[in-house]
């Protein structure tokens, strides 16, 4: 497999399909979730994504299968020799494998999981029964969510993301009839919405199974177990476990912390933090996600120059769209949030801007991670991401139980992520050969020029106009336009720049 126009149009393509998906999903939830706010109050809200979160805990048990079978099943069609029926081995093997861990977990939370939320959790009393239910409600729509890994894992891996912009038209259309539902629905708010997931999930994940069925051979189940294929999954998934489930504790266990020391209400400013965040943060994903294939299905073939060479790019690239959108939000939240919500909890601007710091590091890195997945060879990384996020963890109760400001977990979790990205660059050297030096030169040392820059700039313009909406579109105007200017100026290469330059005069006919 070489590199070629014919891939940079398929990557350039699917991260036009996930946009479109992207825009649409955004806009979407930014309205829901403003809707559904309103409808639950700050309190239920705050319930149902504390709950929510704990039931998501328990991705420490999926997620790293789910990892792996994304994996298997990207590297065998990046094989020469690849045929049908091994990829039938592989899904149907994942398949199963997806069922029997998902029997396994809701087992859990039906019986850890509810003594959990009666006993630890910071729940009204009156408001206990309607929690339950969410419980319930929400371990089957992960349930669903889980049965679909196998199915989506073959989209990504044939690049065929134009499914998800097709499906999400379904998606968000459901979506806008459960706030529609929520507003005239005269039952409790609380359990319909959390029913009403359900509903959309189970909906989804047919429309999912009903394509993948149509377009793809390999999706036809086979029983049996090729032992040595499960062998192999598991020894890689028995790492990526550990990963994984360190990364699930630090995101949700910090949730419960919160909840445990400041209540519901803080609780409330997270979940809006994650979906603003989020709604940012899919861009780059997005574009991720397109050329995640092809770094895995270039070690695959043996073709290393030409993956570093996309790690290079994607890892630039990525970083600069999350900055070119993200440095604006941050710029605005204030007026942002005032103008999207009805009422907007104590919290959540600086917890915006603090985890979009984190978000835009974090992207910088995201194609090393693809490598060393890729590489399959992750003990090591697994191992220091386990004592990274467990440390997380434990200083976060530190901060939250000496009486400091909810904010400092996510200090906290900026200072870990220096750490996360020096474990990333050091081990890529080691397992593909990455050339460090230069990356650290071209890619980590260029960001933060760029980035510094930006952020001065940000702090210090301030256009007072004669109306508080005019100082905001000129604010945001101003830093959008400055950081395209920078990132165009010092972020892009030469060679980048022509190209951009030529592209825009062909489609403009210049």
């Amino acid at each position: 497999m070489i590199i070629s126009p014919e891939n940079n149009k398929r990557i350039a393509k699917n991260t036009l399909f996930l946009y479109f998906r992207q825009i649409l999903v955004m806009a979407v939830s930014l309205y829901t979730v403003c809707v559904v706010l309103e409808a639950l109050g700050e309190e239920d809200y705050g319930i149902y994504n504390a709950v929510g979160g704990f039931v998501a805990m328990f991705n420490i048990l999926s997620g790293a299968l789910s990892v792996a079978i994304g994996r298997f099943i990207t590297y065998e069609m990046g094989q020469p020799d690849v045929t049908t029926f091994r990829l039938q081995r592989i899904f149907s093997s994942s398949l199963l494998i997806q069922v029997a861990m998902g029997l396994i977990i809701c087992l859990l939370i039906g019986t850890f999981g509810v003594w959990f939320v009666e006993n630890k959790m910071v729940i009204p009393a009156e408001r206990m029964d309607v929690t339950l239910y969410v419980l319930g409600f929400s371990t089957l729509s992960f349930f669903i969510n889980l049965l679909s890994i196998p199915y989506n894992a073959l989209i990504i891996a044939h690049e065929q993301m134009k499914a998800f912009a097709y499906i999400s038209i379904v998606e968000v259309a459901l979506k806008l009839a459960v706030a529609y539902l929520l507003i005239i629905a005269p039952l409790d708010k609380l359990w319909l919405y959390a029913l009403s997931m359900v509903v959309v999930s189970l909906i989804i994940r047919f429309i999912y199974a009903i394509y993948c069925k149509h377009h793809f051979e390999e999706c036809s189940f086979v029983w049996g177990f090729d032992k040595r294929l499960l062998s192999r999954m598991f020894a890689f998934s028995g790492w990526a476990f550990l990963g994984n489930g360190s990364f699930v504790l630090k995101e949700h266990g910090v949730n419960i912390l919160l909840n445990m020391f400041c209540g519901p209400a803080v609780n409330a400013a997270r979940g809006i933090t994650s979906q603003v965040t989020s709604a940012v943060t899919l861009f780059a994903s997005n574009f991720m996600q397109a050329v995640n294939p092809q770094i895995t299905k270039f070690y695959s073939s043996g073709n290393l120059q030409e993956m570093h060479r996309l790690i290079f790019k994607s890892s630039r690239f990525s970083f600069y769209l999350m900055l070119i959108l993200g440095i604006p939000l941050m710029k605005g939240i204030d007026y942002a949030l005032g103008l999207w919500l009805v009422f907007v909890p104590d919290h959540t601007a600086l917890f915006i801007q603090l985890l979009m710091i984190f978000c835009l590091m974090d992207s910088l890195v995201q194609p090393l991670m693809t490598g060393l997945l890729a590489e399959g060879n992750i003990r090591v990384y697994e191992i220091a991401l386990v004592v990274l996020n467990v440390g997380n963890v434990i200083l976060s109760y530190v901060a939250l139980k000496c009486g400091y400001a909810p904010e400092s977990v996510y200090v906290i979790s900026i200072v870990v992520e220096v750490g996360i990205i020096a474990v990333r660059v050091w081990l890529s050297g080691k397992a593909y050969r990455l050339p460090v030096k230069q990356y650290c030169v071209e890619v980590l040392a260029n960001a933060c020029l760029v980035s510094t820059i930006i952020g001065v700039f940000a702090w210090w313009i301030r256009l007072s106009l004669s109306q508080a909406w005019a100082s905001f579109v000129a604010e945001v105007l101003a830093v959008f336009l400055f950081t395209g200017l920078v990132v165009y100026v010092l972020g892009l290469t030469r060679n980048e720049r022509a190209f951009l330059l030529s592209t825009v005069r062909r489609r403009l006919h210049l």
